[in-house]
Parts: structure tokens; sequence; C-alpha cells
């Protein structure tokens, strides 16, 4: 059963915050652009927490969030959605797509689209990508119903696709970001585990851990199962 944050003790959030932070993937941003549901950025941004992404980033033209991540964070909605990840999870709003791409070029990021294939761009499975050849990589999610817009595509590396294999060719934005999310942070968790953090600056004497042990009462078992 999932315990709210708000009901754990303090020195559980304490050394879960000081446990997960080596776990997290640096300079990967998670982007949704114009999204229309509140509930959608909540579970982009719980997404995000739980699989280490480091910041998540709100194309939102009609300023429905505040600038201000404090702020955000108490907000109840988004707390509630996001169940409390807002508040563990760095969170920035740009009035535009411009603005956003502006952002992280100005800061060395890469930037990939989730999208279907599309005519005159490098377009793969998300199974068929190295996601760690950049340092920075900002991962852009679309709009519910226009998907991408056609200026992040311009200004993108390439389209990356989730396979699908049913009548059904598309998933929720939640859901695509949480697949899409998994593979990228897995990638260059593993990476980090190997070689150091910056641009490429040698392996590791000693690999990192990549999966974190199992708490038992707010503490690490040594072994998985063991108590």
């Amino acid at each position: 059963m999932e315990i709210p944050e708000a009901n754990k003790p303090r020195a559980s959030v304490r050394w879960r915050a000081t446990a997960v932070k080596p776990f997290r993937c640096k300079n990967l941003v998670a982007v949704v652009e114009d999204p229309n549901d509140i509930r959608n950025i909540g579970t982009v941004i719980r997404n995000a927490n739980a699989l280490g992404v480091e910041k998540v980033y709100i194309v939102d033209p009609r300023k429905a969030l505040p600038d201000d991540w404090q702020q955000m964070r108490r907000r109840k909605s988004l707390s509630e959605t996001s169940v409390s990840a807002v508040k563990w999870t760095f969170v920035k709003r740009f009035d535009s797509t411009d603005a956003c791409l502006n952002h992280l070029e100005e800061r060395g990021f890469i930037s990939v689209v989730t999208s279907p294939h599309i005519k005159g761009k490098t377009s793969i499975f998300l199974h068929e990508g190295d996601y760690t050849r950049h340092t920075k990589l900002a991962v852009w999610f679309g709009n519910e119903k226009r998907g991408i817009s056609q200026l992040a595509v311009e200004r993108s590396e390439m389209c990356v696709a989730i396979p699908m294999f049913g009548m059904i060719e598309s998933l929720n934005l939640g859901t695509c970001s949480g697949i899409v999310l998994y593979e990228i942070a897995k990638q260059r968790r593993e990476y980090q585990s190997e070689y150091r953090r910056g641009s490429r600056k040698g392996k590791r004497a000693e690999p990192l851990p990549t999966v974190m042990r199992r708490e038992i009462d707010g503490f690490a078992s040594s072994e998985p199962g063991q108590k």
C-alpha cells in the first residue's frame, strides 16, 4: 500500500532523500509542451521523480501554472496529482516553445522529441536509441491532442517512438512519459555507473550501483528481500 509522504516518519523521508540522490540522472530534463490537463502534468512530474529524472520543464502558454517553483509546490492540484513529487522535483515553466528551446540550447542541451516518424527527420524506435551520447539531454512530450509542435521537431536531434502492436496506436501522456523516461533514465544511470559525470571524463575504477537496495521500515536491506 502506498504511504503518503505526509504520513511517513521524518527519519524515513530524510533517509530516502539521501539514498536516492546518487541515482538521479543529472542533466536529464523532461519537457511537456502545452499540456491541457493538470492531471497529466502531475503524472509526468511523478514519473520523472520516480525514475530519477533531474528536472521537468512545462511549456505553458496559457499561464495556468505559477512561475515560481515554490508556489507550484504549494498548488494543491499539482501536489495531489503528482503524489507530492512536485515537492521533490524541480519544475520550471515557460511561456512558449521557443523560450524553452532557447533556454535549453544556451545551456548546451540536445533535445529529442517523442513522435511518430516525420519525413526528413531521424526517427527511431525507443529501444534503438543511445541516450548516453549527449551529456545534457531534454526529452520532449507533446500536447495530448496535437502532439509535438513543428518548431520542437525542427530544433530536435531526432524523433523517438514507442513500438505499437495493437489496433490502437497511441498512449496517453502519463503512460508514454513513463515508458520513455524509464528506458532513457535506465541507460543514463548505467552509463553514470561506469563513467564519471561530465564530458566522458573516464571510466570509474569501481562501477556504482544502478539499483537501490530495498527499504525495510525506512532502512535499506543488504540484499533484496532480506529482513
